[in-house]
Parts: C-alpha cells; sequence; structure tokens
C-alpha cells in the first residue's frame, strides 16, 4: 500500500467528483491520496486509446451546462471542444429521425413543414389515444405506454420510444410505471441540438486530460480496493471522500440497491467514416443493441473525419445489473428509495467520511452537476 505517510483526504474513486475534490483540496494546501479499485483514472468518463481515437470505454459522455462558473472552471483546466450533441433514431421503417422530437422530426414523419401543421398532427394523435382510454374506462395513464400515448401519440411512439424503451429496461412498456416518462421534450424549430444548455462541448484530447490535471499533485493509487483497506483508513488520512457504492460501503445490511448497467461491444472499422454521426439510437425491435457510438465524431469535425482512415464503434446493449457488474442507472423505484434512504441515514453518523457522486449518493448525475455537488463539499470543508 503506502507507508505511514499522513493525508489530510483519503478520496475513494479517481471519477469526476473525487477528481474535482482532490484539486479543489491541493489548491487549499491539504495533501490528498486518490485510490481507484480500476487500473485507470477517470471513473466512467475514461477514455481508451485505439487507433489514435479517444474511444468513450464507458459509453457517451457530452459535458453541458448553462452554469457559467462551472463552464469557466473546466476550461481553465482544459479547453472543450464545439461538439454539439445531435443523435439520431433509426426506426424500423428504415429512415432516420432526428432527437429531440423537432420540425425535422415531424417533417421525416409526418411532412409537417411549420409548427402549425406539426401541432395540430400531435394534437389529433393526442387526442386519439385519450378516446381509446376513455373507451377502456381508463382515466389516467397506468404505465409508460399509456403515457407516452397522451404525451405524443402512437406513430412517434411506436417508431421512436416503444423497442427503444423496451430494450433500455428490459421489460415491455405496459409493464413499466407512467412516471418514468413525466414529459417529453417536443421543439417546433429545426434544431437538432440535444441539449438546451448554454455550454457544451468535449475536453480536447479527451476527458483523461481533465482528469489528469485534476489530480495533479495528489498522491495516486490504482488497482486499490477499498474493501482491503477500509479497517484501516483512519491510519491514511484525517477524513475520507468516498464515491463507491452506498449500499457497499454499509456492507449490504440493509439489502442491496439495484441498478441497471450496459456492455458494448467495439469495433475497429477499416473506414474513415461509419455512420456519419457520433450517435445512432436504434428504436425498432429486432435489432439487439441500443444504440451504435462512433467515437471519432466527438472530436473530429468536417474532413479532419478523414484524416484518420480507420474508425472506431462502439455498440451499446442495456442488461439487468447484476453483483461483480458496473453499476450505471439508480433505479428509483419504491423499494430501492427507501433502502437508499436507510444508507443515507446512516451515512450521517460518519462525521469524518463525505459521500459524494452517483454511486455514493445513488443518485443519476450529469457530469457538470457533479461538478458543483464536489464544490458545495468542498465549501463545507474551508
Amino acid at each position: 500500500m503506502r507507508d505511514a505517510k499522513k493525508y489530510d483526504y483519503l478520496i475513494v474513486g479517481a471519477g469526476l467528483f473525487g477528481a474535482t475534490f482532490a484539486y479543489l483540496a491541493t489548491k487549499a494546501g491539504k495533501k490528498c491520496f486518490v485510490i481507484d479499485k480500476r487500473n485507470h483514472i477517470g471513473g466512467n468518463i475514461y477514455c481508451e486509446k485505439i487507433e489514435e481515437i479517444n474511444v468513450h470505454k464507458y459509453g457517451a459522455h457530452i459535458f453541458h451546462t448553462s452554469d457559467r462558473k462551472i463552464w469557466d472552471f473546466v476550461n481553465s483546466i482544459v479547453p472543450f471542444n464545439r461538439y454539439t450533441n445531435c443523435p439520431l433514431a433509426r426506426a424500423s421503417d428504415g429512415k432516420f429521425y432526428n432527437l429531440p422530437f423537432n420540425m425535422n422530426t415531424f417533417y421525416q414523419m409526418w411532412g409537417a413543414r411549420t409548427p402549425t401543421e406539426a401541432v395540430a398532427k400531435l394534437d389529433e394523435q393526442r387526442a386519439s389515444a385519450r378516446v381509446r382510454m376513455a373507451k377502456e374506462g381508463i382515466s389516467e395513464p397506468r404505465n409508460l405506454e399509456e403515457q407516452a400515448l397522451c404525451l405524443i401519440g402512437n406513430d412517434i411512439y411506436e417508431r421512436l420510444i416503444k423497442y427503444y424503451t423496451e430494450k433500455q429496461w428490459g421489460r415491455p412498456c405496459t409493464e413499466l410505471p407512467a412516471f418514468i416518462i413525466r414529459r417529453l421534450p417536443i421543439r417546433l424549430t429545426f434544431d437538432n441540438n440535444y441539449f438546451n444548455d448554454s455550454y457544451q462541448g468535449i475536453p480536447e484530447g479527451g476527458y483523461n486530460k481533465l482528469i489528469e490535471e485534476l489530480i495533479t499533485g495528489s498522491d495516486v493509487a490504482l488497482g486499490v480496493n477499498f474493501q482491503d483497506i477500509r479497517t484501516g483508513w483512519r491510519e491514511i488520512a484525517e477524513k475520507m471522500v468516498y464515491t463507491g457504492p452506498l449500499d457497499e460501503y454499509f456492507d449490504c445490511c440493509h439489502g442491496r440497491l439495484d441498478w441497471r448497467t450496459v456492455r458494448f461491444e467495439t469495433e475497429i472499422i477499416e473506414t474513415s467514416n461509419f455512420q456519419g454521426n457520433a450517435v445512432v439510437n436504434y428504436t425498432d425491435a429486432d435489432t439487439p443493441w441500443t444504440r451504435i457510438i462512433e467515437h471519432k465524431h466527438f472530436e473530429l469535425f468536417g474532413e479532419q473525419v478523414y484524416d484518420n482512415p480507420k474508425t472506431v464503434i462502439s455498440r451499446e446493449y442495456s442488461t439487468e445489473y447484476e453483483p461483480g457488474m458496473e453499476p450505471y442507472y439508480p433505479i428509483n423505484n419504491a423499494r430501492n428509495n427507501a433502502i437508499a434512504d436507510k444508507y443515507r441515514q446512516m451515512a450521517t453518523d460518519e462525521t469524518d467520511i463525505i459521500f459524494g457522486g452517483r454511486l455514493a449518493e445513488y443518485k443519476y448525475y450529469d457530469m457538470a452537476p457533479v461538478i458543483n455537488k464536489a464544490f458545495m463539499e468542498w465549501a463545507k470543508e474551508s
């Protein structure tokens, strides 16, 4: 492990929360020791270099925020590029549709050329769904399918939502709760930008450069499992920042928390440009993967794409989580929320431990809010 050197903070996990906290603490003159059970830094935003392309090993990560303070902060660490997230959906009819649903989508779907035409078609489809439910004596949506039909109508639901969602969750939409989609974003403009935020992009040279800069000045040890040192960690540091799974810290004494996870099949393709876009969702029932990511499009634009004669793609599959897999998305149903609340209450008694990040809080985070949370936790310390 290490000698008896004393640290101010042991930081368990070299992901974005842990790395940001380490940066802030180090800038304030504190000594930090960062460990991670993986053999690389960065957590799920780690990029693996394949054929000179930064491959998002754990899935597509696009930084986006409307918080100027956070945007200025990350750009002060490394410059970000101009990437704009404009995913496509490939439907069962073989056509491509823009996401989120906008005038390009409605034109491709129905030939609607103006917002007025699109709204008329949407209203017609929504009304049809309500009439069908009323005939069955249903006043409010009972499941995700009925909710989606009321929000967007049958055409878009069948082609772009139903089968993609069922692949994501591993069960029929009629068995999924309605609250999963309280609303569906609809834009009556020809704007394919997926996010509404003021700023978005990807670090030039990949996310590893961002994490490397954030942990500069900290001691780092990879391939170290916290469970192997947990009984003696207070001999290493005054306090701990824990970013691992919340239930595992407490030995799952109230039961295991459930997650959804994803797996990837990554392939080198002997062509410069495989699909012409970074992300293409497959919304049909027959294709087993949920989407294909072509990684070079995150950092190369226009003719730059052809400078490299090869490309790297990742087919993404959603799957049920089992212990030992990488947890991705918390499942916020009544059972899990009740268990998580018990662990959160236990965490309040650990006065020399800061629990932070997606795993330790059992909470889905985009990247900018994770950084903001690290700022908030450091403010309590300083």
